[in-house]
């Protein structure tokens, strides 16, 4: 971690170095820390130590991280117990309990609010991933998708409520509002969707000419 922090570190200064329209800002902004942090909001960022380039916007955002680096956390409560590294979260209390979790991406109210060790998840929208605590490598895209995984892994739902009751079921694929209610299957695939009206009205007249020719 310390040989990505400083090579991080080498390319911002280099990059720096070598813009000549680089310089400081009168006055200077607020929130910067040691380190390549930013916290703004009661208590976030609280307990850093030596983790490095990690962002804290909101109420008690990321206030639980010492060692940590490279998270961002924007809303209130967001990642407020996490001492993972490389976790993302934007709206009110998504990835709320993570701890050890590495590499999710939540954005949303309660996206993956709930999740404690599980990585490399990502949820986008109110409720996605809700319960999920341990599952791992999932992708969910709407209101509640996966909704009720908990410890089932590599699972992608793609609509409102879609794979809403899964729970322990693995490598599910589900697109639209509602599609597979699945709960502890593993395996499947699963489309719903609103088939167009049909109109006979063509095949009417057709018949009719025809019968008319005869």
């Amino acid at each position: 971690m310390r040989n990505r922090n400083t090579i991080f570190t080498t390319i911002l200064l280099a990059c720096f170095a070598i813009s000549p329209m680089a310089q400081a800002v009168v006055p200077a902004p607020d929130g910067g820390y040691p380190g390549g942090n930013t916290a703004e909001g009661q208590n976030a960022l609280l307990s850093r130590t030596t983790g490095g380039f990690n962002t804290a916007v909101g109420w008690f955002s990321l206030e639980s991280l010492t060692t940590g680096s490279y998270n961002t956390g924007v809303g209130a409560g967001t990642l407020v117990l996490n001492t993972g590294d490389s976790n993302t979260a934007v709206g009110t209390g998504a990835l709320l309990l993570n701890t050890t979790g590495i590499r999710n991406t939540a954005i949303g109210f309660g996206a993956l609010i709930v999740n404690n060790t599980g990585g490399d998840n990502t949820a986008n929208g109110v409720n996605a991933l809700g319960n999920n605590t341990t599952g791992a490598s999932n992708a969910a895209t709407g209101r509640s998708a996966l909704l009720h995984n908990t410890t089932g892994d590599n699972n992608t739902a793609n609509g409102d409520s879609a794979l809403f009751s899964n729970t322990t079921g693995n490598l599910n694929t589900a697109v639209g509002t509602g599609a597979l209610n699945n709960t502890t299957g593993s395996n499947n695939t699963a489309w719903a969707f609103k088939p167009a009206a049909v109109s006979l009205r063509p095949i009417t007249l057709l018949l009719s000419a025809r019968m008319a020719r005869t």
